[in-house]
């Protein structure tokens, strides 16, 4: 027998396995967009808050308004949203300033309803840096010794805030992120989605 067979058996040989069926899956204790439109009250955002979307590969939950002044601007033009990504990642080019269509939305928040803190972070990780994001997570989650050791540093490191779900489907902030910021300039990535939110608030709305 090999020494690593040797250690591995000393160190199992008193374990008890539990059968995978025995270890209980964590599961939401309500519909995702439930649990989006608690958290988005307890979080104090302010706007519309969209259906669940796929955003650059992310299931997320968006709050956006619409700008009300760039929004007439663009029906009397009729410019409506434009959510084809090479044609909007041409509006930052210098020389085209001054001549593509104002933003008609602010995005107030982005935030994930997951089983698993990795996924949510994994989900909202890439929007801390146009503004407030967080993840919606079970209860039973946070009462765990990984929660605590790996994902409240990370969560803490990337501003993201962490709101809980108990059973009986009621939320309560666990961790205060980065509070909400309008980002310094536009890139093709944020013009981008703010025209897939614009999309959303339209059709929403209709």
């Amino acid at each position: 027998m090999s020494r690593h067979a040797g250690n591995t058996a000393a160190v199992h040989k008193n374990a008890t396995m539990l059968p995978p069926h025995a270890v209980p899956a964590v599961e939401l204790p309500a519909p995702s967009q439930q649990l989006a439109t608690k958290a988005v009250e307890t979080l104090g955002w302010h706007g519309i808050v969209l259906p669940q979307m796929t955003l650059l590969g992310r299931k997320v939950v968006v709050v956006a308004e619409l700008l009300p002044d760039a929004h007439a601007e663009r029906l009397c033009f009729g410019c409506g949203p434009v959510v084809d990504r090479t044609t909007v990642a041409t509006w930052v080019w210098p020389e085209l300033a001054g001549q593509v269509p104002p933003a008609a939305v602010r995005v107030r928040g982005v935030l994930a309803v997951a089983k698993h803190w990795r996924t949510g972070l994994a989900s909202t990780v890439p929007f801390t840096l146009h503004g407030a994001a967080a993840m919606v997570l079970p209860s039973s989650v946070a009462l765990t010794d990984d929660y605590l050791t790996n994902c409240l540093p990370r969560a803490r490191r990337y501003g993201v805030s962490i709101v809980t779900a108990d059973p009986d489907g009621t939320v309560s902030m666990d961790l205060v992120g980065k509070r909400e910021h309008a980002p310094s300039e536009h890139t093709a990535v944020t013009r981008w989605v703010n025209e897939v939110v614009y999309e959303q608030i339209l059709a929403t709305a209709s």
